[in-house]
């Protein structure tokens, strides 16, 4: 058993990784100040002996007197609409502070720790798909920048902490994921998509819809972490982690009123600023570092994101 502490542990992905590694006996430390996070997500786990509840933003150091094990640290807004506009700048303390302080605290600890990255840092990418070795092509001023480029700083700081103090790292790109606990008003495509099409409303796909994405179902996902996190002191990353199979948007919003079998019509509107038009990780390196690939087919987890969406739908906001 490993105590570990996840921050980011009451958002989307958090929750997911909380219920698995308690399912497995560690014990869990969970940080979040739920800035886009949600109690309820964990409040099954609340009276669970083996996990810790703190509100805290890491924007400031954390103090923990427990002997930590592992850190896995998830915590940044990573919707759209919570990063662009008002919380641009919360977003960069968080991606750079939030790393600092984390970073600060494995070393404390003697703890390994996780960076969850994002393939954002590839930006519009001139290389398809994307490479781990690609350096990316990011709009440092844009209305994304908060998010890219605090990203990619906060790698930089994960291998600047590894090469002059010696923690040990672990840095992970995540590609598109959906699933359960995914906040209804996050603004993702996942989410508005079945949430318009579960209340009949018009799906709104920005820009023609002839942009990719390629979505991984939130337990493959979970499934690689785990094994990145514990695959010892001779791998740092970054190593991508997502699905290679590519859609574009047009096919995924014609795949969820398929599936939900509502009278939803598409509409189009303007493409935000330094929307990317492909997104497709090569995951060449997880399949040959950790014998992984997803196993979850787009049709199969959107069936499961799709019944969890229906008990969360009357939070629907848009």
């Amino acid at each position: 058993m490993k105590t570990i502490l996840i921050t980011g542990g009451t958002g989307f992905i958090g929750a997911n990784l909380c219920a698995r590694l308690l399912s497995e006996g560690h014990k869990i430390i969970c940080v979040d100040n739920n800035y886009t996070g949600r109690l309820e997500n964990i409040t099954p786990h609340l009276d669970n002996p083996s996990f810790t509840f703190i509100n805290h933003d890491i924007c400031t150091p954390l103090k923990i007197d427990t002997k930590i094990d592992q850190i896995y640290n998830l915590a940044c807004p990573a919707s759209p609409p919570a990063y662009q506009g008002k919380h641009a700048i919360k977003t960069t303390k968080t991606c750079v502070f939030g790393a600092i302080n984390m970073l600060e605290l494995a070393k404390e600890h003697n703890a390994v720790i996780l960076q969850a990255s994002t393939s954002e840092v590839y930006g519009e990418p001139l290389v398809h798909p994307q490479v781990e070795t690609y350096r990316g092509n990011v709009n440092p001023i844009g209305i994304r920048a908060c998010y890219d480029e605090g990203k990619r700083c906060a790698e930089s700081l994960f291998f600047d902490y590894h090469r002059q103090e010696g923690v040990d790292i672990k840095v992970i790109r995540i590609f598109n994921t959906y699933g359960p606990y995914m906040d209804p008003n996050d603004g993702r495509v996942v989410s508005n998509f079945i949430c318009q099409a579960l209340l009949g409303k018009d799906i709104t796909i920005y820009g023609d819809g002839t942009q990719t994405r390629s979505f991984c179902y939130v337990d493959d996902l979970i499934e690689l972490i785990i094994r990145v996190m514990n695959s010892g002191k001779d791998f740092t990353g970054p190593i991508n982690t997502g699905n290679p199979d590519e859609f574009t948007i047009k096919e995924l919003a014609e795949l969820v009123i398929d599936k939900i079998k509502g009278a939803s019509k598409i509409v189009y509107k303007d493409l935000p600023a330094d929307d990317p038009t492909q997104r497709r990780p090569d995951i060449s390196l997880a399949k040959a570092k950790f014998n992984w690939q997803p196993s979850i087919k787009l049709t199969a987890g959107l069936d499961k994101t799709i019944e969890y969406f229906k008990t969360q739908i009357h939070l629907f906001k848009a």
